[in-house]
């Protein structure tokens, strides 16, 4: 090998499965986005200022991308197999980030995630239990999970990444995350997921 010969960025990428039969993690040795921040691209036109993504959807059978910490989370149509494509995508992923190509652009940060206003003592108890106990397991399924809204004793809840759309979604909301605030605030008498 020349010993001139660059690359920018040593950059190894290794495939997850999650719950979702139909998503696939991809996970590079590097944060991607800094720690909590998450980005959801449920159709092309979601991608438009995320040019990872956008070059995602231009391959065949990429129905949604998602990008949170140190992975890329893809879904896929349900016609192909992950045998077929993971590697035409993993080589696209990794491609991206050794040409030190950006994920997001600049316009993307213009977007406020953060709600506005103060929450009160319920609110602030639910989104900690959600970040203590319930994001870092939805997160290693390649998903995400963040609070919606509390009101008349339902909490809502978005997901996304693999969670969005995922048979067992369903279940996890209703037996774990559910039981789980329920248990430790006696306000909450149920959970659902919004925009699913």
């Amino acid at each position: 090998m020349n010993s001139t010969q660059t690359r920018s960025r040593n950059v190894h990428i290794y495939l997850e499965s999650n719950p979702n039969p139909n998503s696939l993690k991809f996970v590079a040795n590097f944060m991607l986005l800094p720690d909590g921040e998450s980005y959801d691209f449920p159709d092309a036109a979601s991608a438009e200022h995320a040019p990872l993504a956008k070059e995602l959807f231009a391959l065949e059978h990429v129905e949604r991308v998602f990008y949170m910490s140190n992975f890329v989370t893809v879904t896929k149509s349900e016609k192909a197999e992950w045998a077929e494509i993971q590697e035409t995508i993993k080589q696209h992923i990794k491609q991206h980030l050794e040409d030190e190509k950006p994920i997001l652009a600049p316009e993307a940060f213009a977007e406020d995630h953060d709600d506005a206003g103060e929450d009160d003592e319920t609110v602030i108890k639910i989104k900690s239990i959600l970040d203590e106990y319930i994001r870092p397991a939805v997160e290693q399924d390649g998903g995400a999970i963040s609070f919606h809204s509390f009101r008349e004793g339902i909490v809502k809840v978005l997901l996304q990444g693999s969670c969005s759309g995922c048979p067992s979604s369903t279940i996890t909301l209703k037996a774990g995350i559910e039981n789980l605030l329920k248990t430790m605030v006696p306000e909450v008498q149920g959970v659902e997921a919004e925009g699913v």
